[in-house]
């Protein structure tokens, strides 16, 4: 077996392992499970090692036959790396060993079923970033939203059979929507390799590509969450235990804002740059809202849930801007997303573990009892309001670069939500952290144990690194933008009603036969 098949189904492995051990065993389940995350972390950091930036398109592909029937195109077990999927692959896989790390704090109960869920899991999210297949990553989507569907239901709090009942309906209209497009591109090319259908997906008439973005969108959109689909996100996050928030936060909803580059964006150019003014706005609305929202807000981790929706506000906003600077920023601030969300659903839980509370209210001064909590509340909030010099920063520069090319109006919402979101993130701070320690209760809290930490130092690492040194990081991901930025400006230009050849899959012109088709087909 391949590396990026080992990588893939390790976890799946480790579940399997876990499953065999005695339910008292809870001390080997857990270690079975942090040694399968960590050992898909190294293969992880391997791939993303032996990505070579100047060769474009897939790399380290592995393909074997499925299945097919009667007459339909043959399914491939199809996987492979790129410039949009990789950053994604090693944020996933350097993320699970730490939420695996940080159940010794809060689960407590039926130990060996979270940890295969767990496990499933992390299987179903790198086969999405991984597949190559369009029904292989339909297959892989499913299989992802299943173990959260249990993570909250069983381990959630006390509205968890809310939360979890509203997440699985949102999700399953999408995922029905979506199959349906799926089955209609199996239908009209007889193939499900993604790279052909992105080949052959763009010499489609407008309107029909319109209904099939429509399709993909809709399912992405609910995934982000994008406004106004964003209503089950705060419920889920709130009710979830800590570790399905990490998550969650981390690397579920980065599945939707990836399908939407890599099928609404990179497969349907021409119907991106039709749809794009309205996602822009539906960026910006949410950017705003989600702010407003997370000022309403009492419950410090729902406060985190709903600032979420105002962070991929900003990746839409740089995505749909359909410029260089704006999807790289967008790729790049899904992963200072993951990092800083994440890391904040962390120190929520720990601190909930100690005070079985998260109402804003019943904090103050805890920076006097627990000092190494508040330095790293303080790096994490100062992350997400994109201080420079953390990650944060060069993303929602880019994002905001590309805002500004585009819809310059939309660029300025933009700017307000920063100052939104370090209003609402500072305050919750000082309100934690600062101030009279007036309650008991606050002054006998112990401080980070040595696990905490370890848990914690990572994402630091990274959250510094990103900041002070984004270049690596955005050099793997140049090329396939590029790529993508070339295809939405020859779909532009058709649109427009102007004679120009159009990019290929790798950037390169089409013939002048091809192109005229192209044309004709956008045209009609």
């Amino acid at each position: 077996m391949d590396l990026l098949t080992w990588l893939t189904f390790l976890p799946l492995l480790g579940a399997a392992l876990v499953l065999l051990t005695p339910r008292a065993a809870e001390g080997a389940q857990r270690m079975i499970a942090l040694g399968a995350t960590l050992a898909a972390a190294v293969l992880g950091v391997l791939a993303y090692q032996r990505f070579d930036v100047a060769t474009l398109g897939a790399q380290q592909v592995v393909q074997i036959p499925w299945f097919q029937w009667r007459d339909g195109p043959a399914i491939q077990f199809k996987l492979g790396v790129d410039g949009l999927s990789l950053l994604m692959v090693a944020l996933t896989a350097l993320l699970m060993p730490i939420v695996i790390l940080s159940t010794w704090g809060h689960v407590e109960k039926r130990v060996k079923e979270f940890m295969v869920w767990m496990l499933v899991m992390e299987t179903g999210m790198l086969g999405v970033f991984l597949s190559l297949d369009l029904v292989l990553f339909y297959f892989f989507w499913e299989v992802s939203l299943i173990p959260l569907y249990f993570l909250v239901g069983i381990w959630g709090g006390e509205r968890r059979i809310y939360a979890t009942i509203k997440f699985f309906l949102y999700t399953l209209a999408g995922s029905l929507v979506m199959l349906v497009a799926v089955i209609a591109m199996l239908y009209r090319f007889n193939t499900s390799d993604i790279a052909a259908l992105t080949d052959q997906a763009s010499s489609l008439p407008l309107s029909t590509q319109g209904y099939l973005f429509g399709a993909f969108a809709l399912a992405f959109a609910i995934k982000v969450p994008v406004m106004p689909f964003h209503t089950w996100l705060a419920d889920a996050h709130t009710e979830a235990p800590t570790s399905g928030s990490v998550v969650l936060a981390g690397v579920l909803l980065k599945m939707g804002t990836y399908g939407l580059l890599r099928f609404c964006i990179a497969m349907f150019p021409g119907a991106a740059v039709q749809w794009a003014p309205l996602f822009m706005v539906l960026g910006a609305a949410g950017i705003v809202y989600g702010a407003f929202l997370a000022m309403a807000q009492n419950d410090l981790k729902r406060l985190v849930a709903c600032s979420s929706v105002s962070h991929l506000g900003y990746v839409i906003l740089g995505m749909f801007a359909l410029s260089s600077a704006g999807l790289q920023g967008g790729m790049l601030q899904m992963v200072n997303h993951g990092l800083s969300t994440g890391m904040l659903f962390l120190l929520v839980g720990m601190i909930y573990e100690r005070r079985h509370t998260r109402a804003l209210d019943e904090f103050g001064g805890v920076a006097q009892s627990m000092p190494l909590f508040a330095i790293f509340l303080v790096i994490a909030v100062l992350s997400s309001a994109a201080l420079p010099g953390l990650n944060g920063f060069i993303g929602e520069y880019l994002i905001l670069k590309g805002a500004f090319d585009a819809q310059r109006v939309l660029a300025v919402v933009g700017v307000l939500g920063v100052i939104f979101g370090s209003v609402y993130l500072l305050v919750a701070t000082r309100r934690v952290l600062f101030g009279p320690l007036t309650k008991r209760e606050n002054k006998e809290l112990r401080d980070l144990s040595p696990r905490e930490i370890a848990t914690l130092v990572p994402i630091v690492v990274f959250i510094v690194w990103i900041g002070v040194s984004p270049t690596p990081f955005l050099a793997k991901s140049q090329p396939a933008i590029d790529v993508i930025v070339r295809r939405c400006e020859a779909a532009r230009t058709f649109t427009a009603g102007l004679e120009r050849p159009a990019a290929g899959p790798l950037g390169q012109s089409l013939d002048p036969r091809a192109a005229s088709a192209v044309q004709n087909a956008q045209q009609r």
